[in-house]
């Protein structure tokens, strides 16, 4: 998908990426829609020509980031650090000044595309860590329950948790929440 406003920049860099054998199924004129484009369109690489990227244009991006992430690409003449560090905070994998060569248009795509990859998977990692966290949190206020109540030690409580977790056939997390949440429901 291309978003740009300028028709006399559009085709040539339609042209590019046609030549390097993308299919360029959507041309946005700015990037208002482009949240909503991209979940019905589906698109793997989004490209933005502008001149420069403005607030609104940031924004938007931010937005397509969070609810339908996907590689950006962003072509423009503004090289000033602050904006390409904005953009690249808003979710844009390359961002290259000026114009670009025909030959030198699939590498970039392709670092574009491998940086978007491995953003995803340290998203998915840190939400897995954090997941484990808030999991690992819970188990030990279950634990001290279990401790309070039974007047066990820590390791005596885990062995018991870990056994009603099997018994039950569930997630020694979600024994533990329940736990948790039955005490606070009795207090």
């Amino acid at each position: 998908m291309i978003v740009d406003n300028n028709l006399e920049r559009v085709k040539p860099l339609k042209q590019s990426l046609i030549d390097s054998g993308y299919d360029v199924i959507a041309h946005l004129r700015d990037t208002i829609n482009l949240n909503d484009a991209c979940s019905k369109l589906q698109p793997d690489v989004v490209v933005i020509d502008t001149d420069s990227p403005s607030r609104d244009t940031l924004e938007h991006i931010c937005v397509m980031t969070m609810n339908d992430p996907r590689p950006v690409m962003m072509f423009t003449h503004d090289g000033n650090k602050e904006q390409i560090k904005l953009a690249t905070q808003a979710g844009v994998c390359a961002y290259v000044v000026g114009t670009l060569p025909n030959e030198r248009l699939q590498p970039v795509i392709d670092a574009a595309v491998a940086r978007f990859e491995e953003f995803k998977n340290l998203r998915v990692a840190l939400q897995e860590a954090n997941t484990k966290l808030s999991e690992r949190k819970v188990i030990e206020r279950a634990k001290g329950l279990i401790m309070k109540q039974r007047n066990v030690d820590e390791n005596e409580a885990y062995s018991m948790l870990r056994k009603m977790a099997m018994e039950k056939h569930t997630r020694i997390g979600s024994l533990a929440t329940q736990i948790v949440e039955a005490a606070e429901l009795l207090l």
